[in-house]
């Protein structure tokens, strides 16, 4: 009887205390469908809100790339525009939102779920799941949408293409990652979901989503190279290397974009986890 009050049974925690790091990822993992379900009701419960629906998970990034695309193409020289102008801006502006979208929400997924943390038992880490989930979901019409347009714009279709689908997925690893990182640093100040704005605004104009930085940065190798560090060029610079015929990616990139995702991964699931007991706790 005592053996069996002194440890935790069928999957189950003592309030207040963090369990052993692996019980916790496979109790995690035997409640997935619980982050599932929620990624598709917050999906639901936003775009019925909407007359046009599911027309905004297309929407809303087309008119992004549309207005920025028009922005910086006037501004830009015509020498520094790629010629295959809109296919870059549609890659560039789909991918990215990909991760603003997890890094943001991600941001808020303990903050903002804070009854359900306080009412429910459940590992906290599947609320971080649930955004990465539903930004994937989203990311699917939007995705499609960018196989039909490419064709239309002049780009052949090529086998490489399929190669969009591994390469979604490390990065949806690599924002998981960032997601649980920033899910437990607002949970200690909400003023980090203040600077979420302005890093991703920074992050937008670094990536090369609307210039091409190896023909900005050609003359300066130390700038160059530290463009190609930045995560989230990676990810874009590979995605336009499987799509687009005229944008060989990086070496430095392909081999960065694996390292931040490990880095991404392994730091975020042993933050956010040293703090599970406390989560809940000071909302």
């Amino acid at each position: 009887m005592s053996a069996s009050l002194g440890a935790p049974a069928d999957g189950l925690f003592e309030v207040g205390q963090r369990p052993p790091f692996r019980a916790y990822l496979a109790e995690a993992w035997r409640r997935r469908t619980f982050a599932y379900t929620l990624a598709q009701f917050k999906i639901v419960s936003g775009l019925l809100q909407n007359r046009l629906g599911i027309l905004w998970l297309v929407l809303r990034p087309l008119f992004m790339a549309a207005i920025y695309g028009t922005l910086f193409g006037a501004l830009l020289s015509e020498s520094a525009r790629p010629d295959d102008w809109i296919p870059y801006v549609l890659t560039g502006t789909f991918t990215f939102q990909f991760f603003t979208g997890c890094f943001g929400a991600g941001s808020k997924s303990i903050t903002s779920n804070s009854r359900l943390v306080q009412s429910l038992g459940f590992p906290r880490i599947l609320l971080p799941v649930s955004v990465v989930l539903e930004e994937a979901l989203r990311a699917i019409p939007i995705f499609t949408l960018l196989v039909i347009l490419l064709p239309i714009f002049g780009v052949p279709m090529r086998w490489s293409w399929l190669l969009i689908i591994p390469i979604l997925a490390m990065m949806a690893l690599f924002n998981f990652g960032v997601a649980l990182i920033v899910a437990r640093m607002s949970v200690w100040t909400r003023d980090v979901q203040q600077f979420i704005p302005i890093v991703n605004r920074v992050l937008f104009y670094v990536s090369s989503i609307f210039f091409q930085v190896d023909l900005i940065f050609a003359d300066n190798p130390l700038i160059l190279t530290i463009a190609h560090l930045v995560p989230t060029y990676d990810f874009i610079a590979m995605i336009r290397g499987v799509t687009l015929v005229d944008h060989a990616v990086p070496s430095l990139a392909l081999i960065a974009a694996p390292i931040w995702t490990v880095l991404a991964l392994g730091i975020g699931l042993v933050y956010f986890w040293k703090a599970e007991a406390r989560y809940g706790l000071s909302e």
